[in-house]
């Protein structure tokens, strides 16, 4: 069915699962597997997507308490570790009232966490060399001496560290020594006496390319979506893992066309008269534009789907409205039109149009940056 909507997003449940069980398969049967769905679970739908995989996995990372709120106010009751920085008393409280485990990444957040009469559970981060969140390596040991003297012992969950550059296994010489600091400092956790907690490092370039960076548990997010973290790692995986994994993409993005019209050669199109027709043309409004998260970026160049035949963007992305270049006969308002996912025997992925706006822009922003205020359904 349709949705009665002028645009809505798809989520595929089976590729869900299917992704969830392919990168299970490469793990050790102790080895954890937490779902990354912060940021609107990478636009899929925070609500949507995680209570799809929730049978599935052993637990969720969110980026904020309130993404952690959330994910209990829909009977989630799995772990729940906040990846993003828990800044202030009120955050705390929330975070122990939904009985979410929180990121420990500097000496004030620590401080806070020891000054709370009930405090919440906590995991130490650890900067092996991505130089953003976490402890140095060498403060570690007065990291674990604060824990203790605080009586913090019971609150702490886990210790953890993120890498810069896991997802090109070519040049893997800064990622091992991210390994090895990291395993340094699981040797000092373990002469403390802290050794039982939980100890990951891997994101979805980790885990398939870095089997030896599994630890207890890996934190998968894109790679659940149906994505490959990089261009290389899709290529290298197999050569690592001996096996080549096949991913499904899980998020398909619709509209409908709101308005055709016939234009002559030499006329502009859109703002600033930024494209002129060489020819005369056949355009289609489609009513979606930057604030829906369609990038600026694929002005003049993009490209959606209609009938399962391929259309270019012409004109600059506005706001609310693209415009496309569809010269079919058969053409009509209300006719569907497939921004992300396939139509027919045709597909556009979020790499796809990655690779069409040949910018900055890659994936993970292609498909985050849909507004999450656009309707999921999922099917």
């Amino acid at each position: 069915m349709i949705p009665n909507l002028k645009t809505w997003v798809e989520i595929d449940k089976k590729a869900a699962l299917h992704n969830v069980k392919t990168i299970r398969s490469i793990l050790k049967k102790k080895t954890k597997m937490y779902a990354v769905v912060k940021s609107n679970a990478y636009g899929h739908g925070l609500r949507e997507f995680s209570l799809i995989v929730n049978d599935k996995v052993d637990g969720f990372c969110v980026d904020s308490v309130y993404e952690g709120k959330t994910l209990r106010s829909v009977e989630i009751t799995k772990p729940i570790l906040v990846l993003g920085p828990t800044l202030s008393k009120e955050e705390i409280q929330i975070a122990t009232e939904n009985n979410l485990e929180i990121t420990v990444s500097t000496f004030e957040t620590l401080k806070q966490v020891a000054n709370i009469k009930d405090s919440p559970f906590f995991h130490i981060k650890v900067d092996t060399g991505m130089h953003r969140q976490g402890f140095f390596p060498n403060d570690i040991q007065k990291v674990i001496e604060l824990i203790k003297s605080n009586e913090l012992s019971g609150k702490l969950k886990g210790a953890y560290t993120h890498f810069a550059s896991a997802k090109d296994v070519t040049y893997p010489h800064y990622t091992n020594e991210q390994i090895e600091e990291f395993k340094k400092v699981q040797t000092v956790f373990k002469r403390f006496g802290l050794g039982k907690i939980m100890f990951h490092a891997s994101g979805t370039g980790g885990t398939l390319l870095y089997p030896q960076a599994h630890f207890d548990m890996v934190r998968v997010g894109i790679g659940l979506y149906g994505y490959f973290p990089s261009k290389e790692s899709r290529a290298q995986h197999s050569l690592v893992l001996k096996k080549e994994l096949v991913l499904k993409p899980v998020l398909s993005w619709k509209t409908k066309i709101s308005e055709i019209k016939k234009l002559k050669k030499g006329d502009y199109v859109g703002y600033d008269m930024a494209e002129k027709m060489e020819e005369n043309t056949t355009v289609s409004m489609i009513p979606i534009g930057y604030w829906h998260g369609f990038a600026r970026a694929l002005s003049h160049k993009g490209q959606v789907l209609v009938k399962d035949k391929k259309c270019k963007i012409v004109g600059l992305v506005s706001m609310d409205l693209i415009i496309i270049e569809c010269n079919s006969a058969t053409t009509r308002v209300g006719d569907i039109v497939t921004l992300i996912g396939k139509s027919g025997l045709e597909t556009l992925t979020a790499d796809d149009q990655m690779d069409i706006a040949d910018t900055v822009i890659y994936t993970y922003e292609i498909l985050t940056t849909i507004n999450p205020l656009i309707k999921r359904v999922v099917v």
